[in-house]
């Protein structure tokens, strides 16, 4: 029998303001603190980890990204459909600038940048078909 994955345990997301990222990710997404190292944070996000890694530069940010993100680089966190709408608000209320609403049929999406550039999408679950 071959081996296979499991399941993802953590990705990395290169922050160069580490207290920073975890305001933001903690504080505006609702990620769960896990673990606090010098140079890194791992936050809980369901059954998966996201480790915030430090890194002394980074590329600016482009926020020219929000018109054009469908095919670049990214990571998704699953909302509920009903709460699309008011976590646009919530992220604007925190000066986060967003994409359009994507409108994919049976599930929609938005796309918006974390404090260091990273491209982060927020997608709702594909609604059920009868």
């Amino acid at each position: 029998m071959d081996p296979k994955v499991k399941r993802l345990d953590h990705l990395a997301l290169y922050v160069t303001d580490l207290e920073r990222a975890e305001r933001f990710y903690v504080g505006v997404l609702g990620l769960e603190p896990v673990m606090r190292l010098p140079d890194q944070v791992l936050l809980k996000v369901g059954d998966v980890n996201i480790g915030l890694m430090r890194t002394e530069r980074r590329e600016s940010a482009d926020p020219g990204l929000l018109l054009h993100p469908l095919g670049k680089a990214h990571h998704a966190f699953q909302i509920e459909a009903e709460a699309l709408d008011a976590w646009r608000r919530k992220l604007g209320s925190a000066q986060v600038q967003t994409s359009d609403v994507v409108d994919w049929g049976d599930h929609r999406c938005f796309y918006f940048l974390d404090p260091d550039g990273n491209l982060l999408e927020l997608v709702t679950p594909p609604a059920a078909r009868a």
